[in-house]
């Protein structure tokens, strides 16, 4: 299986887009689970932090539990 190597722009995009639809990082790791990819909480926010690379099989599923485009993930960011 393929990983993908992220930069620090997709774990700002995905945390940007898990808060817009009032979820925690819990509810993203259980919502995982149940569509059969176990994840803890650290596992998901290690993703967000840009500390742990993804499955491609995840972007599926954050794509799926978030109802986004795959360009939503790799928005650039601008830095205030």
């Amino acid at each position: 299986m393929q990983k993908l190597l992220q930069d620090v722009g997709f774990g700002k995009n995905l945390q940007r887009l898990r808060k817009s639809h009032n979820l925690s990082q819990y509810d993203m790791a259980s919502k995982m689970e149940l569509l059969g990819r176990p994840m803890s909480r650290a596992q998901y926010a290690h993703i967000e932090q840009g500390i742990r690379n993804l499955y491609i099989s995840d972007l599926m599923l954050f794509k799926e539990i978030l109802d986004v485009d795959y360009a939503d993930f790799f928005e650039p960011l601008t830095y205030d």
